[in-house]
Formats: structure tokens, C-alpha cells, sequence
């Protein structure tokens, strides 16, 4: 007797993963939430770079790990600001010069690799621009 659910495929319940993004200031290296979410929200990551491609790599680490860069224990975008990490990051862009209270900023959208837990972001598909300063306003 055939099965009654003969030729039937089970549906796949993985939801797509949203573009990742990365966005380089003078001051800070931010990975949207879509990174953090393809590399698993880790708590540390390594950051690599491949001088030759000119390309940045994101991977999930162990805090006992060399050079481990505390990442991400929440479900939002991330913000590094570690001086040594964003000025390596960084010496790989050209940041405009900005208006008065606007900063200066470049943005590189990545390819995940889900199955590696690593995503790759190439500088070469950078966008540069400015954007109104976040935060409280100095006082004059």
C-alpha cells in the first residue's frame, strides 16, 4: 500500500538572512544585526584581514583565543570601538571630509557564509558618506 504522503517534501523552516553590513568610522567599527545573526551572536569574534584581496573577514572565537574581540551577547548591531581595531580597519578606507556636527562614515555590504559561521566583507564594494552625529548634543 503507497504511503499517503508519498512525494511530499518537508518544508524548510530556515528564514533568509538579511544583508550584511559593515560600516566604518573614525571612531568605530558597527556590524549590523544580520552579521551578528549569520556568525550566531557570539560573544567574541576574530577580525581578520586580507591585505592582498583587501578584504575583512568576521569569525566566532573562544575569549581564551589571541586577539579575541568581545562581540555580541544581545541581539542587535554591534559597535567596536577598540582604537588599535579601528585604525586597522579603517587605514582600508577613504572617509570624506564632514559638515559640522555630521560624521563621516563607509559602508561594505558582505557575503555570509552561514555554514562557516564567518562572513566577508569586501572593501573594493565600499560606499562612503555622511550621516547626522548620534547621541547628545556637545554643549557650546
Amino acid at each position: 500500500m503507497a504511503s499517503l504522503l508519498q512525494g511530499f517534501k518537508e518544508v524548510q523552516l530556515v528564514k533568509p538572512v538579511g544583508k550584511t553590513v559593515m560600516t566604518v568610522t573614525d571612531s568605530v567599527v558597527r556590524f549590523n544585526k544580520a552579521t551578528a545573526e549569520v556568525l550566531n551572536f557570539p560573544a567574541q569574534v576574530k577580525i581578520l584581514i586580507n591585505d592582498k584581496t583587501r578584504q575583512i573577514a568576521v569569525t566566532p572565537t573562544t575569549a581564551k583565543a589571541d586577539n579575541a574581540v568581545k562581540f555580541s551577547k544581545q541581539t542587535t548591531s554591534v559597535s567596536i570601538k577598540d582604537a588599535v581595531l579601528v585604525e586597522a580597519i579603517s587605514k582600508y578606507f577613504t572617509l570624506v571630509e564632514a559638515p559640522e556636527g555630521e560624521v563621516s562614515f563607509a559602508s561594505v555590504n558582505g557575503t555570509a557564509y552561514p555554514e562557516d559561521k564567518t562572513v566577508i566583507f569586501d572593501v573594493a564594494n565600499a560606499t562612503a558618506g555622511t550621516m547626522k552625529r548620534r547621541g547628545r548634543k556637545k554643549a557650546e
